[in-house]
């Protein structure tokens, strides 16, 4: 059976991401510091690890024979975001804490570049495997503040290069796009009216759209791109957990 490691999947996206390429038949590895007490399949193996600590991930990959897909979701970013009572979110540059740089870039960018490289000493010999970094249109615009929009930029950039590295040996590396997903955080502000959900994607909506690639034979004509997921599951026509088939989002709509 295929395999695949999905990071930071004890909730939001990576949890998804994780069902939804479970029930697609591969074997599942799912990290993250609380992934025991995650609701996830009883037959995905969960790894604790935190990603900011290189050592707690090299070990992760000792536990793993062989690997067809990685997805690089590990993220803590969006962690400490009021401190104090303050919204520290949204500040200029010059008033950001400092800890948004370590926790973005290094457990985000720092953590994929780390998964990567221990996932492609995996792929290369066996010629074939997919690379995920998720990333987000704050590499495009202004989104939120700078560092994220840095650490989402980078995150696309490390993909493109993978790509390049990875390409004569029949490995792909992509930048995926999730659209409005309806994880815990988003569900709680919708329901205050804060949130229309009418265009959203369902946590798992976004496995669905990885498993889709995976076995697309034009994979390696994508490598190195910065892909929509809802875009790509329009072409693969996959239809979401409620029905629908979610709209791709431009990026005039993204606030």
């Amino acid at each position: 059976m295929p395999t695949a490691l999905v990071t930071g999947a004890s909730r939001g996206v990576g949890k998804g991401i994780a069902i939804s390429l479970a029930a697609a038949g591969y074997v599942v590895y799912a990290t993250g510091r609380s992934i025991e007490d995650a609701a996830l399949p009883d037959g995905i193996i969960r790894l604790v690890c935190d990603h900011a600590d290189d050592k707690q991930t090299e070990s992760v990959f000792a536990e793993i024979p062989a690997l067809d897909i990685l997805v690089n979701n590990a993220w803590g970013g969006y962690e400490r975001m009021v401190e104090d009572g303050k919204f520290t979110w949204g500040l200029p540059f010059w008033q950001q804490p400092l800890h948004r740089w370590t926790s973005m870039l290094d457990v985000g960018v720092r953590a994929a570049f780390v998964c990567g490289s221990n996932a492609a000493k995996l792929m290369v010999p066996q010629r074939s495997g997919l690379i995920v970094n998720i990333g987000f249109w704050a590499a495009q615009k202004y989104v939120g503040n700078t560092i994220y929009g840095v650490a989402k930029a980078a995150t696309d950039k490390l993909a493109a290069d993978m790509a390049h590295d990875l390409r004569p040996h029949g490995v792909a590396a992509v930048s995926l796009y999730p659209g409005l997903v309806r994880t815990e955080a988003i569900l709680e502000v919708a329901a205050q009216g804060w949130l229309s959900l009418e265009n959203s994607e369902s946590r798992q909506y976004i496995g669905l759209v990885i498993a889709a690639l995976a076995k697309d034979p034009d994979l390696m004509s994508r490598s190195g791109q910065v892909l929509i997921a809802a875009a790509l599951g329009a072409q693969y026509e996959l239809v979401d957990t409620d029905g629908k088939i979610p709209r791709p989002l431009s990026l005039a709509e993204i606030p």
